[in-house]
């Protein structure tokens, strides 16, 4: 991919520019990338060298970037994770739900978490890692936008069905290799909205299991999920499906409790909202 040139790349100009320039540089950076070069970030965010290098000094100066020792690549500062701080601090979820995780992961042994919904996918916002040596993890901050997710699953149920279609279509939420008919959509999140949860049986990666269900607030609205992950071979073995679906279930119900939701019945039925329904 060849480099922008600076005297041709169409950029909006002035103040603006430089902050919209700012955020693009940072959001270049991932979990799966957490380390980038000016070479890279310029190709990602479409920018000249120059320019990248240039900015990268001053967001290195403000602390929203550091420069690695070794070979000039940079990496997230700490100042991104302070200024993330004040909204991860305000999210009721979160705070109601720390508890509750710990709790989760002290009975199953599994890493348990809390996601909330951003309009094209879950995002991690608080999560209590298993004790196993051998586990899975759901660092904060990951965001998960591919259908065989459970997290992903478990909140587009209690989506209208033209958005679910339309997220679809849109390749916002990455369809399974061959796609989905309306029909296994349909099915698919009603019998979620049945049973109360969502199952990844090694869909998104073989060696991983994952089960989430719905959190809600005062006014019954679905805010967020519980989410539990574990290793396929440890469930298989243990044969603990039913067992975990379980305790993600109440445990999803227990925070909602304590935002103020209405009690959900124990076989997993609660709130539906009407504009949700097919």
């Amino acid at each position: 991919m060849p480099t922008p040139d600076e005297s041709t790349t169409r950029q909006p100009q002035g103040a603006p520019a430089a902050l919209l320039n700012g955020l693009a540089i940072l959001e270049s950076f991932s979990i799966r990338r957490p380390v980038l070069g000016v070479t890279e970030i310029s190709e990602i965010v479409g920018l000249h060298k120059s320019t990248v290098s240039r900015m990268l000094n001053g967001l290195a100066e403000l602390g929203y970037v550091q420069r690695e020792r070794d070979g000039g690549r940079y990496r997230l500062g700490l100042s991104v994770l302070e200024l993330s701080a004040p909204l991860l601090a305000d999210l009721d979820i979160r705070d109601a739900g720390l508890e509750h995780l710990e709790r989760l992961t002290e009975i199953t042994g599994e890493t348990s978490a809390l996601g909330v919904w951003s309009g094209t996918g879950t995002i991690v916002v608080d999560q209590v890692a298993s004790p196993h040596q051998v586990r899975h993890t759901q660092p904060i901050g990951n965001r998960y936008n591919q259908w065989s997710s459970s997290s992903v699953r478990v909140m587009l149920a209690y989506q209208p069905l033209k958005t679910v279609h339309e997220l679809i279509d849109d390749g916002l939420i990455i369809a399974p290799k061959g796609g989905l008919s309306r029909q296994q959509i349909e099915e698919d999140l009603e019998e979620i909205r049945r049973t109360g949860v969502a199952m990844n049986k090694g869909h998104t990666t073989p060696e991983e299991f994952g089960v989430s269900a719905v959190v809600r607030d005062l006014r019954g609205a679905e805010i967020g999920c519980v989410v539990l992950s574990a290793p396929s071979s440890r469930v298989e073995l243990n044969d603990s499906a039913e067992s975990l679906q379980e305790a993600v279930r109440r445990t999803a119900n227990d925070i909602s409790a304590r935002l103020g939701a209405s009690v959900v019945s124990e076989n997993g039925q609660g709130h539906d909202s009407e504009e949700s329904r097919p």
